[in-house]
C-alpha cells in the first residue's frame, strides 16, 4: 500500500472536461491533460485491499491494485508492463469501458471509489508518448495459420495473442478499414482514431496480416477459408439492431445508429466531405438511453441539431446505489455522459406508438405514453399520450446478436435462443477447428468482455493446435456479464 492514509487525505478527482461551447465545435476527445502528480495522488488512494474486489470485477482480471501502486511510487514503466500483462488494448478500455471495477472498489463503499480508468489510460497514453509500447513478435513461427473474421476488440485480441504465440494470423474485415466498432460506432469525441491506428501498426509490425474490404461469405468462401488456414477465430459481434415496427416506420428520416454513426466517422477520417445524414437544424429524436444512444446525443450537438430528444423506456434510475444492487455489484445508477452534459432532454419511463409524417412520406412527430410496469410487461398509462417533433429519428436499442447472412449460413451453426452462436466452455464450435469469441458467442456485451474473450479463445486455439498453451485464458464462455 502505497500511502496508508491516502484515501483519507485525498479526495477523488478526475480531468476537467473542455467547455461545451468549445467542444461541440470540433471532434476532439472532450477531457483536458491531468497532470502527473495530481494522478499520482489518486493511485495514493487506492487502498490495496486484501480481497481485491476490483480486481475480480474486471472480466480482464486487470492488476489494479499493483500498478496504482507503481504509480503512486511513479514507476510508469513497471506499471505499463503490469497493465498490458492482462489487457492488450488499455487505450481502449481506459476511454470506453463503463468500469465495473470501479463500482466494486472497496472504498466505494462509504466514499468515491478509486478513479481506476483515469489511471488506467494515464499510464497507457504516456507509455506510447514514451515509447514505451513496441512491438513483440515471437522467435519463432509454429506453421500454424489462423483466420480471424472480425476486427473488432475480440478479434484483434485473439490476432494479436496468437500472432505472439507464433502464429500466422490473418484478420479479415468487410469494412474498408480494420477496426469494427472501435473505428466506426465509436465517434471520434470519445475516442480518436490514431489509438486504434497505433495499435494496428504495432499489430502488423509483430506479423499480423490485416485483409480489409473481403465479406466471407461472399467475397471468399468458408469452404476456401477452412482449407487455406489451420483454426478459425469468429469474432464477428452481435451487429444484428433491433428494430422498432410500428406504425410509420416506413417513412424516410427513421434510421438505426449504426446508419448514422459511421458516416460522421468517415468524415473525420477524411473519406467524406460530409455525411449523408446531416441534421443541422432538424428536431432529432433518439430512441434509446444507452451508451450508443448517447453517441448519437453527441453526433447531433456537434451537426447543430435545433432540438435532441432521448428517449428510453425504463424509469429514471435513482442517483444513489439502490438496496437491490449492493455493492461489489454494478448499479443501475442515474449517469450523465459528456454528450449528455451538452444539452437535450431526456425522457423516461415513455414508449413510442407510431411515426407521424408529411405528405412527402418523411417522418415530422412521434406520438408517445408514458408506460408503467405491469405484470411483467410494459403498459401505457392512460391519457398519457403527446406527440413530440422530429424531423429525424435514430433507432439505439442494442442488438439481438450475429447477423444472419452468407457467413453463418456456409458455416451452418447452430445457434442459441439469443440468436448467438452456440460453443463450449472452450470457445469452440460444433465445427472442428473453429471458434467463437466476442459479442458473435456472448451476445451484446462490455468491451472488456470483447477482449477478455478474444485472449482466451486464443489460448483455446493454441491448445487446438499445439496440445498445449502458455497464452493466459482469464475466463471461459460459460461465464455471464455483469449487466450495465
Amino acid at each position: 500500500m502505497a500511502d496508508p492514509r491516502g484515501f483519507l487525505t485525498t479526495d477523488r478527482q478526475l480531468p476537467e472536461r473542455r467547455p461545451v461551447e468549445v467542444r461541440i465545435q470540433d471532434w476532439q476527445e472532450v477531457y483536458q491533460d491531468f497532470d502527473a502528480r495530481s494522478l499520482e495522488k489518486q493511485a495514493g488512494r487506492c487502498m490495496d485491499c486484501g480481497i481485491p474486489f476490483c480486481h475480480q470485477a474486471c472480466p480482464l482480471g486487470n492488476l489494479i491494485p499493483e500498478w496504482n501502486d507503481l504509480i503512486y511510487d511513479r514507476d510508469w514503466g513497471q506499471a505499463i508492463e503490469r497493465l498490458h500483462a492482462t489487457n492488450n488494448f488499455p487505450e481502449f478500455t481506459g476511454r470506453l469501458c463503463p468500469a465495473p471495477c470501479e463500482a466494486a472498489c472497496v472504498l466505494g463503499i462509504n466514499a468515491d471509489p478509486v478513479t481506476i480508468k483515469q489511471v488506467e489510460v494515464a499510464i497507457v497514453d504516456r507509455a506510447w508518448e514514451a515509447g514505451w509500447i513496441t512491438p513483440q513478435p515471437p522467435e519463432s513461427l509454429t506453421g500454424h495459420t489462423v483466420a480471424v473474421i472480425g476486427s473488432g476488440p475480440a478479434g484483434l485480441a485473439a490476432a494479436q495473442q496468437l500472432a505472439r504465440a507464433g502464429h500466422t494470423v490473418a484478420v479479415y474485415e468487410r469494412s474498408d478499414r480494420i477496426g469494427g466498432l472501435l473505428r466506426y460506432g465509436i465517434p471520434e469525441f470519445k475516442m480518436e482514431k490514431h489509438h486504434v491506428d497505433q495499435r494496428l501498426a504495432q499489430m502488423e509490425a509483430e506479423g499480423v496480416k490485416f485483409r480489409p474490404n473481403v465479406e466471407v461469405g461472399v467475397d471468399i468462401t468458408v469452404a476456401d477459408l477452412r482449407r487455406r488456414y489451420d483454426a478459425i477465430v469468429i469474432a464477428t459481434g452481435a451487429t444484428a439492431w433491433r428494430d422498432l415496427p410500428i406504425e410509420g416506420r416506413e417513412l424516410t428520416g427513421i434510421y438505426q445508429a449504426m446508419e448514422y454513426l459511421p458516416p460522421s466517422n468517415r468524415v473525420q477520417e477524411g473519406d467524406l466531405e460530409e455525411s449523408p445524414i446531416d441534421v443541422e437544424g432538424q428536431h432529432v429524436v433518439i430512441i434509446g438511453g444507452g451508451d450508443t444512444g448517447a453517441d448519437c446525443l453527441g453526433t447531433a450537438h456537434r451537426q447543430g441539431a435545433a432540438s435532441v430528444t432521448q428517449l428510453e423506456i425504463m424509469p429514471r434510475p435513482p442517483e444513489e446505489r439502490p438496496q437491490a444492487q449492493p455493492w461489489p455489484t454494478y448499479p443501475m445508477t442515474y449517469r450523465v455522459s459528456s454528450a449528455h452534459e451538452e444539452g437535450g432532454e431526456r425522457m423516461f419511463a415513455v414508449s413510442t406508438q407510431r411515426f407521424v409524417g408529411d405528405d412527402d412520406g418523411h417522418v415530422r412527430s412521434l406520438e408517445l405514453s408514458e408506460v408503467e410496469f405491469v405484470d411483467g410487461r410494459f403498459q401505457p398509462v392512460p391519457d398519457s399520450e403527446r406527440s413530440i417533433p422530429a424531423d429525424a429519428v435514430f433507432l439505439a436499442m442494442g442488438f439481438t446478436g450475429p447477423e444472419q447472412g452468407p457467413l453463418l449460413e456456409q458455416f451452418g451453426f447452430p445457434v442459441s435462443e439469443r440468436g448467438s452462436i452456440k460453443r463450449t466452455d472452450e470457445y469452440a464450435t460444433s465445427i472442428d477447428g473453429v471458434f467463437v469469441a466476442g459479442d458473435a458467442g456472448r451476445g451484446q456485451s462490455l468491451i472488456v468482455w470483447a477482449i477478455a474473450e478474444g485472449r482466451a479463445a486464443a489460448a483455446s486455439v493454441d491448445r487446438y493446435l499445439t496440445g498445449d498453451t502458455n497464452l493466459p485464458s482469464p475466463i471461459r464462455a460459460s461465464a455471464r456479464p455483469l449487466t450495465v
